[in-house]
């Protein structure tokens, strides 16, 4: 195409937030992009654009597995686009392509920063979610630091403690899980929540946790329904996992792959964990934390056995699609509201 001036839309991060993300902390710019491109360059246009429960913590003041988001950038985020010019061999005009854009209309993009999207194959938005980032962290969080056995009591939150929507990766996790030939449970919030875990997903079980008012009361739960769990999957942190530490069997593994109790205010002054050190040593159990950048690389180990499931239909895959550049922000900050069930995307 020949070279003219696109408008560009970009949310800017610009305040760090002390608790809850809002649209207090960022800021709508228009800018003007041209569409010349560099040799191997190709110009996208996003069409959904991902929100994700890490981001809030690369907006802490402190180091944690990314130094902090810089202030005055685009909010950075996963995308899948369409490529509207090319000068790659790669691409050519029309593809769908996965970027790390962030959250904008058009970006510029090497070549190699992008990765070309199957439309024909599944559902381009699966590249967000069961076939992308969250679904690497819930296949190698459960297959390989979980080493799950037949007969293995699983259990999982796939839930935001705040109020309790399925999430993008326990949700996956659970199926896992079951194929793994376990006896899978989940936490959720509220009734609705947990009929969606029995009789969609298929687990054996599901706690309300929103029926409980202490770690006490909920761990003797566990223990009435599970009879000691072998795995605990950990994406929220705070009363549910000292409720189930107690409950771990010998040599269970816990698996941490997120704290979002904690990312309104407890990220930079985290709250202190149970006393469990002496319960972990007198069953011999393990702690691992995961992030899904440790198998990016291994992304085509995930994706040779998801996928078929995928295109079988023997994987439930929820998503919550919100329409409008302008709702960025609102729905980040509707994941700690428990608004959204699966992958939470924005339709721009």
């Amino acid at each position: 195409m020949p070279a003219v001036k696109v408008l560009n839309k970009q949310w800017i991060y610009a305040q760090r937030p002390s608790g809850r993300v809002g649209s207090e902390h960022y800021q709508l710019r228009e800018v003007e992009v041209d569409s010349e491109l560099a040799h191997n360059e190709v110009l996208i246009k996003a069409e959904y654009i991902s929100v994700d429960p890490y981001m809030r913590i690369q907006q802490a003041e402190r180091n944690s597995f990314d130094v902090p988001h810089p202030l005055g950038a685009v909010q950075g985020a996963g995308a899948v686009a369409r490529v509207i010019a090319s000068k790659s061999d790669q691409f050519k005009e029309g593809d769908w392509v996965l970027s790390y854009s962030g959250w904008q209309l058009f970006a510029k993009c090497h070549a190699n920063d992008l990765n070309k999207i199957d439309a024909a194959a599944a559902p381009v938005t699966t590249a967000l979610g069961v076939l992308g980032m969250p679904g690497r962290t819930a296949w190698f969080g459960i297959m390989e630091a979980g080493r799950p056995k037949p007969g293995e009591v699983v259990v999982v939150v796939v839930v935001v403690v705040v109020s309790g929507a399925a999430g993008a990766v326990g949700s996956l996790v659970v199926q896992f899980a079951k194929k793994a030939g376990c006896r899978v449970y989940g936490i959720a919030g509220g009734a609705s929540k947990c009929e969606f875990l029995t009789s969609k997903l298929g687990l054996d079980g599901a706690i309300d946790y929103r029926k409980f008012n202490d770690a006490d009361s909920l761990s003797a739960e566990i223990q009435k329904l599970t009879h000691g769990v072998d795995i605990y999957f950990d994406n929220v942190g705070g009363m549910i996992t000292d409720a189930i530490i107690p409950q771990l069997k010998l040599r269970g593994r816990v698996i941490i792959c997120g704290q979002i109790s904690q990312y309104d205010g407890g990220i930079d002054k985290p709250n202190m964990g149970p006393r469990f050190l002496q319960h972990l040593l007198f069953q011999r159990a393990t702690i691992q934390g995961i992030l899904a950048r440790d198998y990016t690389h291994r992304m085509n180990e995930m994706l040779e056995i998801v996928s078929p499931w995928v295109r079988n239909k023997e994987i439930v895959f929820e998503e919550t699609i919100v329409e409008g550049f302008d709702k960025l922000p609102g729905a980040l900050n509707s994941l700690f509201e428990g608004a959204n069930v699966g992958k939470l995307l924005v339709s721009v």
